[in-house]
């Protein structure tokens, strides 16, 4: 990817490439919101400082590149807590970001939290962790559903997958 990268600029215009160095240098101002650890300009990222947001709701997710995924779908309205990783039990250093959303939980009047980590032994590892450690504040907690993707063919569905689809069943109302 790198070198394809190299290749695409190595035929850009002294312009462009100029306008890119720009772009790149001004990276460095970047920081990580104080509140839900997402990228920011500022010291809270534009979804923390928008009061249109549900702000009794937290989506909780592994990393910056998830919420711009959840939100590219304009289903999701309320704030986001980045974890910065998944639990892993063989790690003795942990810098998730789990004290900081127990304190949101605590502090902030959350009402649901949605557990959006990856669909993996490490993920569901996380989710239950974190589930374990927020039921004592008498929140709600989801996790995305799993299943078939739209398109996708049962017969060429893996069996967690049809299983998790079968599990996730909903009424047709």
């Amino acid at each position: 990817m790198a070198e394809r990268l190299v290749l695409f600029l190595f035929k850009q215009d002294a312009d462009k490439l100029n306008s890119f160095s720009e772009s790149l240098a001004e990276l460095k101002n970047l920081k990580s919101c104080r509140k839900c650890f997402n990228i920011a300009e500022e010291t809270l990222c534009k979804i923390c400082k928008n009061p249109q947001r549900d702000q009794k709701t937290i989506c909780v997710v592994e990393d910056p590149l998830d919420i711009i995924s959840i939100e590219k779908t304009g289903a999701y309205k309320g704030l986001y807590h980045v974890l910065g990783g998944v639990v892993l039990f063989t790690n003795k250093k942990n810098d998730l970001k789990i004290n900081e959303l127990l304190e949101r939980a605590k502090t902030e009047k959350t009402e649901e939290i949605i557990l959006a980590v990856n669909p993996t032994t490490e993920g569901d590892a996380t989710a239950l962790y974190l589930k374990n450690k927020i039921k004592p504040f008498n929140i709600k907690i989801t996790r995305l559903a799993r299943g078939l993707s739209t398109g996708g063919d049962i017969e060429y569905a893996d069996e967690i997958t049809l299983s998790a689809a079968l599990t996730n069943r909903r009424d047709l109302a």
